[in-house]
């Protein structure tokens, strides 16, 4: 497929639809994304962003929770959503000919969830079951750990799902008001890719969507600069989780740009520095990563390795070792470009298919209101240096900016650094 070739269109309420013709397919992929994630909620929300995601399948007026699978999967549609920190998207792919059908169960849900408090019941346990199936998933679990490490007493340091006492008091009028509250046409992008036309999209959601109030964009509280510290979890299993963490940066700060280049150095892919050092030489783990956690107004850099509860001074010691070794002498020049067109690839092939282009485009207008296209990130990928990445590191790999989180089977940590 060639590059991103959008248009955009503006409802009188506020939504903005976004669209990509795509002729050689049969099929299309369309969301409603929704500006609003976890970290709009106060300490009595907790979870009820997600909680709504999963009661807008649970029926409406005119359709039972059956009937709404059922008939895309009669079709054989896949319909689905999700919720993160900043927002929320419902999904749905099927044949071009199955358009309308698509556009009316998906708004349907949208416009008309009963949020029957019987359903509501229900589904609170299921939501229990999935907080306990992540509790039981070590490597999920110390992600929920490190965020509320780094950003204690704020949203972005909750979990999404909730915990069992907090959806407790979730009930019919709750859920409504919160919905309501942001739900609304200020804060709605539709984005559809795949063998349909912008003009037949922009008219069947003006005939479903367009009738939801404007409201305001959301807002919610600013977090901070991400926090250091040592944190131990004990628990007894056999492979240790460790999470090494650094202050990143916001979705729109340019210093994203050289942490990207890091980033896919560090932790980016098989030949990537620590993957070689950890896996490779010393045999010290299986799963060696890292990512950039990137939000509205602030960020963090990690790094996640598992390893026995015995090699965990010595993986940490190795981590630190490495960063310390960027911070004083930066990357070799071939590894920035390396990193470059790892990055380059990546970016171009992630557009590959119609589902990861809707994705895209909703993300992306939803967040910056703006499409960033593969080549603009190309662009300004291409302008780093090597001085551009030491810098950033001897801003970032200092001692004082350190989190580190560990859940297993160790006691006690220590950091070792220079």
């Amino acid at each position: 497929m060639q590059s991103l070739n959008y248009e955009i269109t503006t409802l009188d309420n506020g939504i903005r639809v976004i669209t990509e013709t795509v002729n050689h397919v049969q099929f299309l992929s369309m969301g409603i994304w929704v500006g609003v994630g976890s970290r709009y909620e106060n300490e009595v929300q907790w979870g009820i962003t997600h909680f709504i995601e999963h009661m807008l399948f649970k029926g409406t007026e005119r359709r039972t929770a059956d009937q709404i699978f059922s008939e895309i999967d009669a079709v054989g549609g896949q319909l689905n959503a999700f919720t993160s920190k900043e927002n929320t998207c419902y999904y749905i792919k099927t044949l071009t000919e199955d358009f309308p059908l698509a556009v009316d169960v998906l708004t349907d849900m949208f416009l008309n969830s009963k949020f029957d408090n019987e359903e509501i019941a229900k589904e609170r346990e299921v939501i229990i079951e999935e907080i306990k199936m992540y509790e039981d998933t070590p490597d999920d679990l110390v992600q929920d750990l490190l965020s509320a490490n780094l950003w204690p007493n704020h949203p972005l340091g909750r979990a999404i799902l909730g915990t069992e006492e907090s959806i407790a008091a979730f009930d019919h009028d709750k859920l409504k008001a919160y919905m309501k509250q942001y739900y609304t046409g200020s804060n709605i992008v539709v984005s559809a890719v795949g063998n349909i036309s912008h003009a037949q999209v922009v008219q069947a959601i003006r005939a479903t969507l367009g009738g939801i109030p404007g409201g305001t964009r959301n807002e919610f509280p600013q977090a901070g600069k991400a926090l250091a510290g040592i944190h131990c979890y004990r628990k007894e299993i056999a492979q240790s989780q460790i999470c090494v963490a650094l202050p990143g940066v916001a979705k729109e700060d340019s210093r994203l740009f050289p942490l990207s280049i890091l980033n896919a150095y560090l932790g980016g892919g098989m030949s990537a520095r620590l993957v070689k050092k950890i896996r490779e030489e010393k045999g010290l783990a299986y799963s060696v990563y890292s990512y950039n956690g990137s939000y509205s107004d602030t960020g963090a850099f990690v790094i996640s390795v598992g390893t026995r509860p015995e090699n965990c001074q010595q993986v940490i010691d190795i981590i630190i070792e490495e960063l310390d070794e960027i911070r004083q002498n930066g990357i070799p020049q071939e590894e920035l470009e390396k990193s470059f067109s790892q990055l380059k690839g990546g970016l171009f092939m992630g557009l590959e298919t119609v589902n990861s282009r809707m994705n895209k485009l909703g993300r992306s207008l939803l967040a910056y209101d703006r499409v960033i296209t593969p080549e603009e990130n190309v662009d300004e990928l291409r302008k780093v240096t090597g001085a551009d990445v030491q810098k950033l590191a001897e801003e970032l790999f200092q001692r004082d900016n350190y989190q580190v989180t560990v859940l297993g089977a160790v006691d006690d940590i220590r950091l070792n650094t220079r």
